[in-house]
């Protein structure tokens, strides 16, 4: 793997919105109202990426789509605020902002979510042709799959015509696929163990690094550059065309997973994007993750690279 160029941009192309996250209190009743603690935040896998890279001081331009409404204007003065371009993000009259619905249980486990990102309809393949001077700036692209397979197939075809690398993000187990007629084109992926699943075509056992090892090797063998798995609290599996390991989790209370999975994509993104070793491109990575499980907020606003290392630490 060569030196990438760090001081251009990383186009994100993906979902913005607002995240609504409940955490239980007890065991949830059908039929009735549980009590719980519900928090507001933005999100969106894109959005997260792109907030986390910029607040790491990473150059980078959001191609994402929000509703002509008060959360869609928050929402871009925030990542105006954290120094994301967001000069080519649509804003569509008319419509609301996408949503991201989550319940997770009391020791802040995912039970369930619901999302809505309509607004992501319009980010076509056209689109992204009239944003090609974008992508003849960038250093590298990064999309997540909530982008519709003909849009994915139009930003792969663009990237590969400017020569730029391509990193990806399954995003859930039912988008996943969307991936896999492109992992030739990845130079890196970030799936869980359960987007592996979907992207290798086969189940693999969550608790068994060595097998998570062997699954990200796998991916290397499709054409993957760089493959990440995470596997929760049983730690995060990598390889390259050089080498693979495997990493222990950091041990943390978990306040909230959401947005946990994106930091540390966007730390690994950061660290391979400044030529960082990928063993410790992986540390900072679960560094960013546990960091983010701890707070209340989808990231974490004062985030460093230097927290991410005292956290290694």
């Amino acid at each position: 793997m060569g030196k990438l160029d760090n001081e251009k941009p990383v186009l994100v192309i993906g979902t913005s919105g607002l995240d609504m996250v409940g955490r239980l209190s007890g065991d949830p009743e059908e039929g009735t109202s549980t009590p719980a603690s519900i928090r507001f935040a933005f999100g969106g896998v894109a959005r997260n990426v792109a907030e986390n890279l910029a607040r790491l001081s990473q150059p980078c331009t959001l191609l994402s789509a929000v509703g002509d409404d008060p959360q869609g204007r928050g929402l871009m003065d925030l990542l105006r605020e954290a120094g994301v371009d967001i000069s080519h993000m649509q804003v569509l009259p008319g419509q609301t902002t996408g949503a991201y619905l989550a319940v997770v249980d009391s020791h802040g486990r995912l039970r369930m979510a619901l999302d809505d990102m309509t607004p992501l309809r319009a980010l076509t393949p056209e689109f992204l042709k009239g944003e090609e001077a974008l992508f003849r700036s960038a250093g590298m692209v990064f999309l997540d799959a909530n982008l519709s397979p003909e849009t994915i197939a139009e930003a792969v075809r663009l990237a590969r015509k400017c020569g730029i690398p391509i990193s990806a993000d399954p995003t859930s187990r039912h988008l996943a696929s969307r991936l896999t007629p492109h992992l030739r084109d990845l130079y890196l992926v970030t799936p869980n163990a359960r987007e592996a699943e979907i992207l290798l075509g086969r189940p693999m056992r969550l608790e068994d690094p060595s097998e998570a090892v062997a699954a990200a090797q796998e991916l290397v063998a499709r054409g993957v550059c760089i493959a990440v798995i995470s596997l929760e609290e049983f730690g995060v599996a990598y390889a390259t065309r050089e080498g693979r390991g495997h990493i222990p989790a950091l041990h943390t209370v978990i306040v909230d997973p959401t947005g946990a999975g994106d930091a540390l994509t966007a730390a690994v993104l950061f660290a391979v994007l400044n030529d960082i070793p990928i063993d410790e491109a992986v540390r900072l990575g679960i560094s960013a993750a546990s960091l983010t499980l701890r707070s209340k907020q989808t990231v974490i606003p004062d985030l460093t690279l230097e927290r991410l290392y005292e956290e290694m630490m």
